[in-house]
């Protein structure tokens, strides 16, 4: 069993050094979904919202989450991000839009904490500006896709 980083000999809670670490390319994928009402699903992708455009809000709160990771996630170091995507995916079944966030750096630590931050966050705004029509929303499914970079090598779901 792999050995918790985040915690000292006694148990304690820290945050992990990576001083010693070199800089490698680092990429992160990570995804969630939403699903909704037909009528939620539709309002939002004929672009009818009252509160405006639902999508392009959500990506720049994705966008501006994964920069801000540190400020929310207590162990998360401030990272120099180079690239954060937010991509939507409308389920065929016309009540599910899927998140997908991609998430690039060169540095001593991996991106994978900012790119589910960055679908929870796109998350929550679909739900946010659209919950005065639909209150029965669902969030599910955050997880992490992939991961390149580092010394523990590359990850695929």
């Amino acid at each position: 069993m792999k050995k918790l980083t985040h915690f000292d000999r006694k148990g304690k809670a820290r945050m992990v050094d990576v001083s010693a670490k070199a800089e490698t390319k680092r990429e992160a994928v990570a995804s969630g979904s939403v699903s909704m009402k037909k009528e939620t699903f539709e309002m939002i992708l004929g672009g009818t919202a009252e509160k405006g455009d639902v999508l392009g809000v959500a990506r720049v709160a994705g966008i501006m989450a994964a920069k801000k990771t540190p400020d929310i996630i207590p162990m998360c170091h401030p990272l120099s991000i180079s690239s954060v995507t937010i991509e939507f995916e409308f389920g065929g079944d016309g009540r599910r839009i899927g998140i997908e966030a991609r998430v690039k750096n060169t540095g001593c630590t991996g991106v994978e904490m900012e790119a589910l931050t960055a679908v929870a966050a796109a998350a929550l705004t679909i739900y946010d500006m659209c919950k005065a029509v639909d209150r029965g929303m669902v969030i599910s499914d955050i997880l992490l896709l992939e991961k390149r970079g580092g010394k523990s090598g590359p990850y695929r779901r």
